[in-house]
């Protein structure tokens, strides 16, 4: 029944954010930030377990208070959402 459900981005904020990078080349800290109304250190918890897996990768660029994180869905992590999203899509709909 819940065959496909991945337990790392099942988590409502990782699952936000995996739908916010599904649907853009890169996303910013404070674009996710400011979207997920989460503080700092919520996000880069979260943020971090999606680049544990292998499903989004880091780019920082500048230094100090003009430094920029971005983050980019890795194919691993399309894959990962789309499973998951079928599996979440199955579970919802119920038997036939």
């Amino acid at each position: 029944m819940i065959e496909g459900l991945d337990p790392i981005i099942h988590a409502p904020k990782r699952l936000a954010a995996m739908a916010v990078l599904a649907n853009a080349t890169t996303v910013t800290f404070r674009f996710l930030k400011d979207y997920l109304e989460v503080t700092d250190s919520d996000l880069s918890k979260h943020m971090s377990a999606l680049e544990n897996a292998g499903y989004v990768t880091t780019t920082k660029s500048g230094h100090g208070r003009g430094a920029t994180t971005t983050y980019r869905m890795t194919k691993s992590g399309e894959h990962a959402y789309t499973t998951h999203r079928n599996a979440l899509r199955t579970l919802l709909d119920g038997p036939k």
